[in-house]
């Protein structure tokens, strides 16, 4: 007698709040709100870190009214007690049945605070995230208890070497989590999701210029050869670059998301109120950010930068007319004005021309250059983009390289530093994601000015770092961190460094990192930095 057997389940992810949320084909995009993380959001930051949680409340009950059908909750602020205020809010969260009924994302890039918010959020939620940074033992062990929790998970590409940010590493990387999850933690298929990572493009850095197609192409692979695995990511992260000009924003992500869902990304955490559709953004610009997202052509950061001036300020996508009267000023004024501007089109040619016309080269960068790069720090240093400061400490450097002796030889006032002067500045990631782009354009600057740069890459061991700042005669120390795991690690570094006699500065920056975090320091220099478009 044949054994009877039960009905076959398809294997669908299954999410649930109040309501049940099954992801199928129907569904080509799951949008996971992110304005209720606090490093998303400013407002929402502000509403946690002052206890106004009503209001916070209503930051996400805006987020399922505009479509959200996740909600991504991320309480990793340094100046709070992540854990604390994870529980709470979700607490509040499940009283609230317009929020309740979508599922929550529950994310940190601290374990403790992922499980502290599994033990009280209702329904089947995703965690997002962990990784393999830690090593194979301890992925498996947080992933069983996710599994335990009866949860999703989103996998980051990462592993004990770093973020991959190349399509080799990425599929690589999350090939081995798959594997690993499914043969030995037990993990079905349809309930993991794989972030390979969306960085930031158009940065200026010739490096970066990939990263769009690599994250496409690193989505196809996974999809066809991981059966049933999602793709998901931070959208936000892929305009950086481009902070404080939304229309421009929005373009870059429309066109994006337009070309990953086309090779399988099926969800991702975005703003679901400010997603543009990709067929009426207006043409120029949709053309310049499939230049710069699919990198067709070598010029598409500069193309993108001309053309983003015109959008900037705008609530929608219509552009406004290019103002060039600004050009008919005395030269001194337009570099002035290019830098506080972030203005590149112009730069190079002016500054020759100001270079011709000076008595010597070093007029130019102590005069316009670097006054209007002190007056672009000033009222309006939140415009600056990152590939503009990049430009614009290269377009510095270049004014200095027009006449090397004039800079470097003999006379008074001939040199600001010779070159067998140059201090040396060590620079490093902390414990955590990279915050490669910042910490480049640092890079950039310092060696502007005639510091050598001694990159000691990411994950760094504090003994590895002093280590080599006593080996090399370091005259800095500088520490960059993403997320709030890098803010202990930078105590660590801080600690050692006064446990071992160090008297050198200490900088610290990076997205978690804030002027707060170094009060009632005293023992030793050290120094905030500022994010790295407003080195």
């Amino acid at each position: 007698m044949q054994a009877a057997h039960g009905p076959t389940v398809a294997p669908l992810m299954r999410l649930s709040g109040l309501e049940p949320f099954t992801l199928t084909s129907d569904i080509p995009f799951v949008n996971i709100g992110e304005r209720t993380n606090v490093t998303g959001s400013a407002k929402f930051r502000k509403l946690i870190t002052a206890g106004d949680y009503a209001g916070a409340l209503v930051v996400a009950r805006d987020q399922v009214a505009n479509g959200a059908q996740v909600i991504d909750i991320n309480m990793d602020e340094g100046l709070i007690d992540s854990q604390a205020v994870m529980v709470e809010f979700l607490n509040l969260v499940a009283s609230e049945p317009d929020i309740a009924r979508v599922p929550v994302m529950v994310d940190s890039s601290k374990f403790s605070v992922i499980e502290a918010g599994l033990k009280c959020v209702q329904g089947k939620p995703i965690v997002n995230s962990i990784s393999m940074k830690e090593g194979e033992e301890e992925f498996l062990r947080q992933a069983k208890l996710v599994r335990a929790y009866g949860a999703a998970v989103v996998v980051m590409a990462f592993d004990e070497q770093g973020q991959a940010d190349t399509l080799e590493r990425k599929v690589s990387i999350c090939t081995r989590a798959y594997k690993l999850l499914t043969e030995k933690a037990d993990f079905p298929p349809e309930d993991i999701v794989f972030d390979p990572n969306i960085f930031a493009v158009a940065t200026g850095i010739e490096e970066h210029n990939g990263y769009g197609v690599a994250f496409i192409e690193a989505t196809r692979q996974i999809r066809q050869t991981l059966p049933h695995a999602h793709i998901s990511g931070g959208v936000s992260n892929l305009s950086f670059s481009f902070r404080g000009n939304e229309p421009v924003r929005e373009a870059m992500h429309a066109v994006f998301l337009y070309h990953t869902i086309q090779a399988g990304m099926d969800m991702g955490i975005v703003n679901a109120g400010q997603l543009a559709v990709y067929e009426t953004i207006e043409p120029e610009l949709r053309e310049a950010c499939e230049d710069v997202v699919l990198n067709r052509r070598p010029d598409a950061t500069e193309r993108l930068l001309r053309l983003a001036e015109r959008f900037r300020g705008k609530g929608g996508m219509e552009a406004k007319p290019q103002d060039l009267e600004w050009r008919a000023w005395p030269v001194e004024k337009r570099i002035s004005h290019a830098l506080v501007n972030g203005i590149t089109e112009f730069i190079e040619a002016d500054t020759e021309e100001a270079r011709l016309e000076a008595k010597r080269p070093l007029d130019v960068i102590e005069g316009p250059v670097d006054g209007g790069h002190e007056r672009g720090r000033r009222p309006v240093r939140r415009r600056k983009n990152v590939p503009a400061a990049g430009r614009e400490v290269r377009a510095r450097d270049e004014a200095g390289r027009g006449d090397p002796p004039a800079l470097h030889g003999s006379g008074k006032g001939g040199g600001r530093r010779r070159a067998q002067d140059r201090r040396h500045h060590r620079a490093g990631d902390r414990q955590g994601r990279r915050a490669r782009h910042g910490k480049n354009i640092v890079g950039v600057v310092l060696a502007c000015n005639n510091y050598e740069i001694i990159d000691l890459g990411v994950m760094t061991p504090a003994s590895k770092i002093l280590a080599i700042a006593r080996e090399k005669k370091a005259h800095a120390i500088g520490l960059s961190g993403l997320i709030t795991p890098s803010l202990d690690e930078m105590v660590h570094v801080a600690s050692e460094m006064e446990r071992e006699g160090f008297d050198i500065p200490l900088l610290i920056g990076g997205a978690t990192t804030s002027r707060v975090h170094t009060r009632g320091q005293d023992s030793s220099p050290l120094f905030p930095l500022p994010d790295g478009a407003r080195q």
